[in-house]
């Protein structure tokens, strides 16, 4: 099985093919174009040129993609949303959508309405649906909406009500997709609704994005099983990327942080990406990018669903550096893809990260002329870039054993041998395209992020039950049945809550069913 893989990254779109062993056959780097498309299909086209694959052999495509991440904050191309909270005669304090971006909340040009239903803590209904309530809120939102946003109250404890009233507006308004926030978040009202919002305002970017993919696979007469990359560094059918597009922020990372693992064989370590205009930190657990446990902001939107822990800084291979009031300033603008057009060394005016360790001799760049540079003093300059990269790692860190330390992206170059906190620093061959390798490489997984009550069912009982629908969520988005491994499991007692209750969080993943 050939597989070919794309990420596109904020700088630069690169492209991997692998074969049956997943070992590298080609790979290509080239600059992301402002419509997208057009860098997606020249990347296919160089990898195809360079390689020699006959295209027929390629079984699976993936891509990585910044387009969702990228409507969110440039406010581009969201749908108009339909927002139902089920929750009356309580939760009707904190109107949804409070605290969200003025600009942003007036693209998405909300419709909200809000229902009798919603649940307590341990799945007692707050009250019943009102099908007149339903049928009023259809029409308010037909022809106004072009997806829906569907919350209640306590739904990851029971989404039944969630799942009737979606059934309901899928009968009423056909050709609406609808977004369920039971499958989306975990516990917080709030958080998970925005969640669910910003899912149902992606519907026509996923959409889109699947179909250029689709079509520049085509025009090379590339005929593949098409999945996408998700934000826990596994991957997603593409009929399941168009439900839960929210899983594409954020993948990028996740993606070299997979590569970073299959590269390295380090199944534990911290992933270091340094790109053209940033620098992002991970953590390997398990071969797999660790989570976090704290709620996220993406687009200016506090939401409370599953992201990666990654720590960025502005520094990479294209960052501005420059002196202000006799201090020499590092970013974090960048200069990104016009690197060899505006940099001292190329024959620029612009004194970037990469000027600056050629100049102190830990960079080599052929036809580049560093006595350009004899101004400028790049050794002390390069010591505090690597103090950036240290205190970085020293915050992904839990605990002061030193860790393994594993060097991807464009901009891995920059760094010294080696670093303060890593028990090793790792270069591994192919790191320049550790993102495209993650996203052609990456497994299927499923998550179960749920509470239980352990009143009246027992423990062992809730964690079979939490592991069967997680094997399930992973077959669903794609997995071989027959391959799904459990790889995480946690349990975390709820003092706060009354009765004996507990958040069990579930995952399971598993190679491609082709």
């Amino acid at each position: 099985m050939i597989r070919l893989g794309i990420d596109v990254g904020g700088t630069n779109t690169d492209g991997v093919i692998l074969d049956h062993d997943n070992q590298v056959i080609g790979s290509t780097k080239s600059a992301t174009t402002k419509d997208v498309f057009t860098g997606i299909q020249q990347t296919i086209k160089k990898l195809l040129a360079e390689t020699n694959v006959n295209v027929a052999d390629i079984q699976v495509a993936t891509l990585g993609t910044t387009h969702c991440t990228n409507a969110i904050v440039e406010r581009k191309s969201l749908d108009k949303v339909g927002i139902v909270r089920i929750c009356l005669p309580s939760g009707s304090t904190v109107p949804p959508m409070l605290g969200w971006p003025e600009d942003l909340v007036a693209i998405v040009q909300a419709e909200t309405v809000l229902i009798h239903g919603g649940y307590e803590y341990n799945g007692a209904p707050i009250a019943d649906l009102d099908y007149t309530e339903l049928k009023e809120t259809a029409e308010r939102f037909r022809g106004k909406v072009d997806s829906i946003a569907i919350s209640g109250v306590f739904s990851p404890v029971l989404s039944d009500q969630e799942k009737e009233v979606a059934a309901f507006f899928e009968k009423e308004l056909p050709g609406i997709p609808v977004s369920l926030s039971s499958e989306i978040g975990t516990i917080g009202l709030i958080e998970r609704e925005n969640a669910t919002i910003l899912n149902a305002a992606l519907m026509t970017v996923i959409n889109r994005v699947a179909q250029d993919f689709e079509r520049a696979l085509k025009d090379e007469g590339i005929n593949a099983h098409i999945y996408l990359g998700q934000n826990d560094g596994t991957l997603m059918t593409n009929s399941y990327a168009q439900k839960y597009p929210i899983y594409t922020i954020a993948c990028g990372p996740t993606n070299s942080i997979r590569g970073a693992a299959h590269l390295s064989q380090e199944p534990d370590a911290i992933v270091v990406d340094i790109g053209g205009t940033t620098t992002d930190i991970g953590v390997l657990a398990n071969s797999f990018p660790r989570q976090t446990s704290i709620a996220v902001e993406v687009g200016g939107v506090r939401t409370n669903y599953r992201m990666p822990d990654i720590y960025s800084i502005g520094f990479g291979g294209g960052t501005r550096v420059y002196l202000d009031e006799d201090l020499w300033k590092i970013g974090p603008e960048s200069v990104g893809y016009q690197l060899t057009e505006k940099a001292i060394v190329f024959g620029g005016e612009e004194l970037t990260a990469t000027d600056v360790a050629i100049g102190a001799g830990y960079m080599d760049i052929e036809g580049t002329d560093s006595a350009r540079l004899h101004e400028v003093p790049c050794s002390d300059i390069y010591r505090d870039f690597i103090a950036m990269v240290e205190d970085a790692i020293d915050r992904m860190k839990t605990s002061a054993e030193d860790l393994p330390v594993v060097l991807v992206g464009g901009g891995a170059a920059l760094m010294p041998e080696s670093l303060k906190g890593a028990s090793r620093v790792i270069r591994p061959a192919h790191a320049s395209v550790a993102n495209a390798i993650g996203a052609a490489l990456g497994d299927i997984s499923g998550t179960v992020e749920r509470i239980y009550s352990l009143e009246e069912q027992d423990y062992q009982k809730v964690i079979q039950e939490a592991r069967s629908e997680a094997i399930q969520e992973a077959i669903d988005a794609g997995a071989n049945p027959e391959k799904v491994d459990i790889i995480q499991l946690e349990d975390f007692p709820l003092a706060y809550m009354p009765g004996n209750a507990i958040l069990v969080r579930v995952k399971a993943a598993g190679p491609l069913a082709l």
